[in-house]
């Protein structure tokens, strides 16, 4: 699988500076290889700590079970509507996303029924997470996912229109870092918190440049 690869900025923590990186418009089996080989052994490491410490259950990392092969079966195989794209950094994967241009439409009043990007799944690899590393490695990945979601809605002509639903954990990165609308609770899915993102939030969240 090919994919088209983009220069980007990450910020490196201990660094204390911008690092040059990537961005691919897909997950390849570098990306899985990753995963399986790097993120698998460093969460369980990270989940062994907070186990050790007496860390309630409710506070590990709540993606824990996702398993980005299965996950990159289901939904990049075949479905023309899904894409992925990952975030490539000092020689490794540092996140993944998948996307889905066709499942959703959006629920703001003003947006009712129009198209959406749905974000089905993003992740953070587990030594960029502030809750597991102190310091963690980079920062600015999530933000960057974000924005590849908010240029693929513009070049579907969905206008910057993304919306996803949060794990408990995420939910201030969306609110507060995204800046997207907070529409409560969802019942039908699994109590998890939906977000949106209007054309003009989108427009702001560009404009404010990379939250690294």
């Amino acid at each position: 699988m090919t994919a088209t690869v983009s220069p980007i900025y990450l910020f490196n923590v201990e660094k204390r500076e911008p690092e040059e990186a990537e961005l691919w418009d897909a997950i390849t089996e570098q990306q899985i290889s990753d995963w399986e080989g790097e993120w698998g052994p460093e969460l369980s490491k990270s989940i062994q700590r907070l186990k050790r410490a007496g860390v309630d259950r409710r506070s590990w990392p709540q993606s824990r079970h996702w398993n980005w092969r299965d996950k990159k079966a289901d939904h990049l195989q075949g479905l023309l509507a899904c894409q992925g794209f990952s975030v490539v950094g000092g020689g490794l994967t540092q996140g993944m996303m998948i996307v889905d241009t066709a499942k959703k439409r959006c629920r703001i009043e003003s947006q009712k029924n129009k198209h959406i990007v749905y974000i089905e799944y993003l992740e953070n690899a587990p030594w960029n997470r502030k809750e597991l590393f102190d310091p963690p490695r980079y920062r600015g990945v999530g933000s960057i996912l974000i924005r590849a979601a908010i240029e693929l809605s513009k070049n579907e002509s969905f206008k910057g229109r993304i919306g996803l639903h949060s794990l408990p954990q995420a939910d201030e990165f969306y609110a507060d870092t995204c800046n997207m609308t907070d529409l409560g609770v969802d019942a039908g899915y699994y109590g998890l918190r939906y977000f949106e993102m209007t054309p003009e939030q989108a427009v702001a969240f560009i404009e404010k440049g990379n939250q690294l």
